[in-house]
């Protein structure tokens, strides 16, 4: 019973300190964001909308799910669902015209899908406010998919009598075409990163809530950098203007 006890005492203490920590981090950032929103890409079952949702929650922004936005707009259940009756064209074509609504915004938090980044035209939207990348492992992505199944992700519904080995090819793949435009991002989440801060190395044994912490604190350091970086950039252009 005392050991039972001791267990629960620490659990409720590590999570009082990360609800402490994310506090403490949303009000760093959150002068500096001015009202931007936040956009999170990565590959699909990286936890972008659960992240979102609590990154929104912390800094008092709106969450939405740029997926869910879609299937609102077009009117259908799923995004597998789009991709059967109509193409993955259709889907893309609407999927920018959500982020493009979005853009003319404040204080969000946008869930994208794994996709969105490999149009040029999605990523001008989202610079207007600023993008995070989560970076996950690709065995970690296959184990979380095969585990929940591919059934609501059309791009990895493929039958399969090995579920895992299915979903880590096809996921290698989407890397390999996508790899370049996530690195676009403003700010990169590396959940090894995370874990091996934490000594150990299974990303698995991460919360949500340890990756909101290192979302905050990447895109702290982002925007406290930017006004060095544009004074850099005028000091520089003035030096052009003289010569």
């Amino acid at each position: 019973m005392v050991s039972s006890s001791r267990g629960g005492s620490e659990s409720l203490h590590d999570s009082v300190d990360e609800a402490l920590l994310l506090k403490r981090k949303s009000e760093e950032v959150l002068f500096h964001l001015n009202g931007r929103c936040i956009y999170l890409v990565g590959m699909m079952g990286s936890g972008k909308s659960t992240v979102g949702k609590i990154l929104a929650e912390v800094l008092g922004y709106s969450c939405f799910d740029s997926d869910k936005l879609v299937e609102q707009a077009v009117g259908m259940p799923s995004v597998a669902q789009i991709f059967k009756v109509h193409s993955e064209a259709f889907f893309r074509e609407n999927e920018s015209s959500v982020l493009r609504d979005l853009s003319s915004m404040r204080r969000l938090v946008v869930a994208t899908g794994g996709g969105a980044v490999i149009r040029p035209i999605n990523w001008n939207y989202m610079k207007k406010g600023l993008s995070v990348w989560l970076d996950v492992p690709l065995d970690a992505l296959a184990k979380r998919i095969s585990q929940v199944g591919t059934a609501s992700r059309p791009l990895l519904d493929q039958p399969s009598d090995d579920p895992y080995t299915a979903a880590f090819t096809k996921l290698s793949m989407l890397a390999e075409q996508r790899g370049e435009a996530y690195a676009n991002a403003d700010a990169r989440v590396s959940l090894e990163e995370i874990a091996a801060k934490q000594g150990h190395g299974d990303v698995s044994k991460l919360t949500p809530t340890d990756i909101a912490i290192e979302a905050l604190l990447k895109i702290g350091n982002f925007v406290t950098e930017e006004p060095a970086v544009h004074g850099q950039v005028d000091s520089q252009s003035r030096k052009m203007q003289a010569l």
